[in-house]
């Protein structure tokens, strides 16, 4: 059965980048040390990193995100989403307007106008034929950014909630969670290294 799985990295104050994001400076300052986890040599840091990108069906990202990947300094074959870990899934993109043109041409892009739900829902059909395809049962990916995963968390749209809290403090940024519809959680593991705090909820709708 396909779920919708946000996952994001998350500083000890709630932030997903440091401050001053840009497409030039995606993370904002200071915010690459959210990602440490993610280059580390650490076993149960790569585990937690080739299960999460095996299981990638279909990739949710918003408009602000895909424009830090797909710009000058963002993914390349040594820093896309799980590189070296998987092959490369649908990548759904919500937005008010697709872009002029896509650098990073050799991965699926979808752009849906119509809102999150669509955006979803799009995904969701990706990853079941992906999952067709494949034998085995593979998840839609919310990666973010901030907005959108706390926008899906209110609509009401996500199925598990995996935080890799990251040991630091950044003070301002972009935050996670502004508000919203109070949702449930249950804690379903924990996996801690010297570089983050693995951490997976379910979420009651």
């Amino acid at each position: 059965m396909t779920r919708i799985i946000a996952d994001i990295s998350v500083s000890l104050d709630g932030f997903v980048t440091g401050p001053d994001p840009s497409p030039d400076n995606g993370l904002g300052t200071g915010g690459e040390a959210l990602h440490t986890w993610a280059f580390s040599d650490d076993p149960d840091d790569r585990r937690v990193l080739r299960e999460a990108t095996a299981r990638s069906g279909a990739v949710v990202l918003g408009r602000h995100l895909f424009d830090v990947v797909d710009g000058t300094k963002g993914w390349d074959d040594t820093s896309g989403y799980g590189a070296g870990e998987v092959g490369k899934p649908a990548f759904v993109v919500v937005t008010s307007s697709p872009p002029e043109s896509v650098r990073t041409t050799d991965l699926d892009w979808t752009f849906v106008t119509t809102g999150l739900p669509d955006a979803v829902t799009a995904a969701r059909e990706r990853a079941e034929a992906a999952s067709s395809d494949s034998g085995k049962d593979l998840d839609v990916i919310l990666m973010g950014g901030g907005a959108t995963i706390g926008s899906a968390l209110d609509a009401g749209l996500v199925d598990a909630l995996t935080l890799h809290l990251a040991p630091i403090v950044l003070g301002a940024g972009t935050p996670l969670f502004t508000g919203g519809a109070p949702r449930t959680l249950v804690q379903r593991s924990v996996i801690s290294t010297s570089t983050a705090a693995h951490l997976t909820y379910d979420v009651f709708r």
